[in-house]
């Protein structure tokens, strides 16, 4: 019965399933638990899917875990976020993104959301080949480095909360979400092209490898560069600010549905769109009621979005299968992710001198806040079912889970540390009157 009642819903149904349930939680978590906001929707939507997976074992005839998986997979949440909710979130995100600043720190930008994500990849995928041959998993090598493909990517949102209520300087600020925005895109054309050898069984090609992630790359920012352009210009020929709000929004659906029927990425084409909106469009083409109303709309979106994704991260333990080696498996993916986003940090800031980020404990405050979400897990999801499905998306939700609970949970004291640690040198600077920013 529950199957056909899930089968029943709509989209609209299942949208509006979603929002009730992150409003209630939301105004639960506001008013009794008082986490961060993301934090605790992700808690108590595991929380949720832990109880009705216990209900379901321990009274007959409860069925409700059954019912949510089901309508978890008639969502398809890998759809749902990567074809629609990561538009409209890499756009809001770049929109806030200040370019000038962004400018000042393109090289180490460009190199950990490239080089940096690229480290990553080969790293864990190395990494977690170790750990299945020391549990004896019968799986084709390059499975883990699609793992590490999907696991790269970082989510600036809830991170970019803490640094501002930290009153870290904004030049780390712009790197942070700069560094996030692109390397989605790149580690989505990574994952892509891995998936495809990995599912076709051929040998993975460098050069074909390379010769995809050229076009899907380079055609992402050239559709971006093209949607912003056109929307700057229609922005700059009126001043109604709801017909404004419309222009942003067709570029962002407009846009991605472009890049989907091109194959090109269209992550990367949001985050290039949303940073010339956010700052030729909002700077010249906007009067300031348009501009207060374009920036608020982005933001409730934004929040909207966030809130219902971090949800559907809790919900979606349901689908996951624990056993001995999985979840070995998975707390091993939680160091050794770690480890290789450190080594990453260091190759693409420190190796080369004008690469170097310029803010004090800025390569710990990349370590430490670059946070996983809900793009890997919805890339974990996208894989075939079967045992190596199990066995990556083990590893992806302890990632994530430790990211969200513990990375996001402890950044602030972490920024708090380091501001102390430097606290002497800075009174040493003003008393010898050399004014330096907040360190970070």
């Amino acid at each position: 019965m529950h199957e056909e009642t899930a089968s029943a819903l709509s989209a609209f149904d299942i949208a509006a399933l979603l929002v009730v349930a992150s409003a209630l939680l939301g105004w639960f978590n506001h008013h009794f638990v008082k986490l961060p906001h993301v934090i605790g929707l992700t808690v108590m939507g595991a929380i949720a899917a832990i109880g009705l997976m216990v209900a379901n074992a321990f009274i007959p005839g409860i069925t409700l875990d059954d019912w949510v998986a089901n309508t978890l997979q008639q969502m398809n949440f890998t759809d749902t976020l990567l074809q629609g909710m990561l538009s409209f979130l890499l756009f809001a995100g770049a929109l806030h993104v200040d370019l000038d600043r962004l400018k000042v720190a393109w090289l180490p930008v460009l190199l950990l959301s490239t080089v940096g994500v690229i480290i990553s990849t080969v790293l864990v995928g190395l990494a977690m080949w170790g750990v299945g041959m020391m549990l004896g998993l019968s799986i084709a090598p390059i499975w883990y480095f699609v793992f590490g493909a999907l696991i790269a990517p970082t989510d600036p949102v809830s991170v970019l909360g803490v640094l501002k209520e930290e009153n870290v300087p904004k030049s780390l600020q712009s790197a942070v979400a700069g560094e996030s925005l692109f390397n989605d895109g790149v580690g989505i054309v990574i994952f892509i092209i891995l998936l495809g050898a990995a599912i076709s069984g051929k040998d993975f090609s460098f050069i074909e490898g390379a010769e995809l992630f050229a076009i899907e790359a380079g055609g992402g920012v050239l559709v971006g560069l093209v949607f912003g352009w056109i929307g700057y210009r229609a922005l700059a020929s009126m001043d109604e600010y709801a017909l404004e709000v419309l222009i942003t929004l067709a570029i962002v659906m407009g846009g991605y549905a472009l890049c989907s029927s091109l194959h090109i990425s269209g992550p990367l084409a949001m985050a290039v769109a949303g940073l010339m909106i956010g700052n030729q469009g909002v700077t010249f083409a906007m009067s300031d009621v348009t501009r207060d109303y374009v920036i608020k709309f982005w933001e409730l979106v934004d929040e909207l979005l966030n809130s219902v994704l971090f949800l559907l991260i809790g919900l979606e333990m349901i689908v996951l299968t624990v056993g001995g080696d999985v979840l070995i498996f998975g707390l091993l993916a939680i160091p050794l992710t770690l480890v290789a986003r450190a080594v990453g940090i260091f190759v693409s800031t420190k190796t080369i001198p004008a690469a170097r980020l310029q803010d004090k404990g800025a390569g710990r405050v990349l370590w430490w806040g670059g946070l996983r979400g809900g793009i890997s897990i919805a890339l974990a999801l996208s894989l075939p079912p079967g045992e190596t499905r199990d066995l990556i998306l083990a590893a992806t939700f302890a990632a994530v889970l430790f990211s969200v609970l513990v990375q996001r949970a402890t950044l602030g004291r972490l920024i708090e540390k380091l501001k102390d640690e430097h606290a002497p040198a800075v009174e040493e600077d003003k008393a010898q009157g050399s004014p330096i920013p907040p360190p970070a």
